[in-house]
């Protein structure tokens, strides 16, 4: 028997009305060769799915729901359990014209997230993962029962996401709006803490999408038809079915289209090694190269230095495309990533039958749940010591470096005064201190306040990004002297990538992440602030350190017989 909880309606605003392009078949939903050739298919012409973008947020949702089963012991029973759900769902509509139902059913088996994930082959659905950083979970949420009975105990925060297919998602060519953020929100409840959208917005939506990234538009957010939610000692096995008829999707082509992708889901997980296929990199070209980097990084500091411009600082970043002898496989890349991954979010984001965003930031954009919020101010980079002894020296040159505190205070006074405007009193606890990750050391701060309006959840996001620490400061001069300077795509780089729920939101800074290719190779993203004091040369090798972490995974040098080959 399944417990449910169930949500009142969230009001919202209209903005395209462009109707759903696509349908399928009302009918029934098999697991065999036609089915999975009709999936196939319908996936070549359309996602398997709608755009709440495109609806009328001013309708409420007919009904948000969770309902959680019994316990099982391992995932093969948990999908059982599920597809019978599906089925009785299935013979059963809920009378309702619109609606998302969630159900979930908890695992005694502790399964992590990415090695599920790493099972799933079919790689025509969207994709997502979101872990949050080591020690910390993502959110405090009674995951079992969101009315508040069954409460959860420690052991069953939930640590790490992983979802295929996407239940509804939100995606435009325009920025992201209050009216698309009112449009996910439609879809979210208090009382259903684990339905949440998980996604990215593009660095600077006014630029013009390159078609590396033409598939995630403006922004992307998915709502997963089925997840895998890893937990502290156990972990869920969840779907959800998501309908609209206002947007020509129904709850028979609702119901089917999770029985599709039902059928492509793995039950066998088995345990991912944490390494990366042998690959070795063909080529790797800069954009920009070294000799235009020193010229763009000379010409910023020439605005910073004449004070002709209000240019304080500005992050200049770089692109490299690696071209490798096999493909790439983004999760097991991803995987080898959380090895040093502590302190840092990981995540991966890939909308359907195109490339993957892959990353491991230390950056938080900020933290709320109900109307407490949280932020970080993050600057000022260095390698790590070689020994415990060094690790100090190099520690102690960080704080005391002039250079690195200026960027350091542009960035942590920046995002006080941001949320000031929205909060009643912030706190700053440390000022000043070092966070160290397993390659590098940064300076950082802590920032908390307490939002006076839920609703303010929009413009603390529009307000927070982007920081004085991946674009510069002032705001608009750092913007548009990257706009003329980078001569590619940032895409979802250095922008906000993360999850809304119903009373919970959680923002890391996409840092440190990488755009895999799904032929050969990979486009490997990193940025570094340049403020008065700055060197060209040794910026660049703060770009080479910041991108280690995914080169070190791939072997330099091709083997000479694979040369005479090529």
């Amino acid at each position: 028997m399944a417990t449910a909880c169930t949500s009142g309606h969230f009001l919202a605003r209209f903005i395209d009305p462009e109707p759903a392009k696509c349908s399928i078949s009302a009918s029934p939903i098999s697991c065999s060769r036609q089915s999975i050739h009709f999936f196939h298919h319908r996936y070549q012409s359309c996602s398997l799915s709608m755009n709440g973008c495109q609806g009328d947020p001013r309708a409420p949702i007919g009904t948000i729901e969770t309902r959680t089963f019994p316990t099982v012991p391992s995932p093969a029973l948990a999908m059982d359990t599920l597809n019978s759900a599906i089925s009785q769902l299935k013979s059963d509509p809920p009378p309702f014209t619109s609606g998302i139902i969630r159900l979930q059913v908890p695992i005694q088996q502790k399964i992590e997230a990415i090695d599920w994930l790493h099972a799933q082959h079919y790689h025509l659905l969207p994709r997502c993962f979101f872990s949050g950083r080591t020690r910390t979970c993502i959110g405090n949420s009674d995951i079992f029962n969101g009315n508040g009975h069954n409460s959860t105990p420690k052991t069953h925060n939930l640590v790490s996401v992983a979802g295929v297919g996407s239940a509804v998602f939100f995606r435009h060519i325009n920025p992201f709006s209050y009216s698309d953020w009112k449009s996910i929100k439609r879809f979210l409840s208090n009382n259903c803490p684990l339905i949440r959208a998980y996604g990215a917005i593009r660095f600077d939506a006014r630029s013009n999408i390159s078609s590396e990234w033409k598939d995630f538009g403006s922004f992307y957010f998915m709502v997963p038809q089925v997840e895998l939610d890893e937990l502290e000692g156990s972990s869920m096995l969840a779907t959800t079915v998501a309908w609209d008829t206002s947007l020509s999707w129904t709850w028979a082509m609702a119901i089917d289209a999770l029985q599709a992708t039902m059928c492509q889901v793995s039950a066998i997980v088995v345990k991912l090694r944490k390494e990366v296929p042998k690959t070795y990199i063909l080529s790797n070209n800069h954009i920009p190269s070294k000799t235009y980097w020193d010229l763009a990084v000379n010409r910023a500091l020439q605005l910073i230095d004449t004070g002709n411009s209000a240019l304080i600082k500005v992050v200049l970043a770089r692109s490299s495309r690696v071209v490798t002898t096999t493909d790439i496989d983004p999760i097991a890349w991803l995987a080898c990533l959380q090895i040093e991954g502590e302190n840092a979010y990981q995540f991966c984001l890939q909308p359907p039958n195109a490339r993957a965003f892959i990353g491991n930031t230390p950056e938080q954009l900020f933290h709320r749940k109900c109307l407490s919020i949280n932020s970080e101010a993050l600057a000022g980079t260095r390698g790590r010591g070689r020994s415990t002894t060094l690790d100090l020296q190099v520690e102690l040159d960080l704080l005391s470096s002039p250079k690195d505190h200026l960027e350091f205070t542009i960035v942590r006074e920046s995002i006080r005064k941001k949320l000031e405007a929205v909060c009643n009193g912030v706190v700053v606890e440390p000022k000043k201190a070092i966070r160290k990750l397993p390659r590098v050391q940064h300076l950082y701060a802590q920032l908390a306040g307490r939002l006076r309006s839920e609703d303010d959840e929009f413009d603390i996001l529009a307000s927070l990004h982007p920081s004085p620490a991946v674009c510069g400061f002032p705001t608009e001069e750092a913007r548009l002297f990257i706009a003329e300077t980078e001569v590619f795509d940032r895409g979802m780089y250095a922008g906000p990538v993360g999850w809304f729920g119903g009373g919970e939101s959680e923002f890391a800074v996409g840092i440190r992440s990488a755009l895999v290719e799904k032929g050969l190779g990979a486009l490997i993203y990193a940025g570094t602030g340049i403020v008065e004091g700055s060197n060209p040369s040794l910026e660049w090798d703060e770009l080479e350190l910041k991108t280690s972490q995914f080169t070190k995974l791939l072997k330099l040098e091709v083997p000479l017989h694979q040369k005479l080959i090529t």
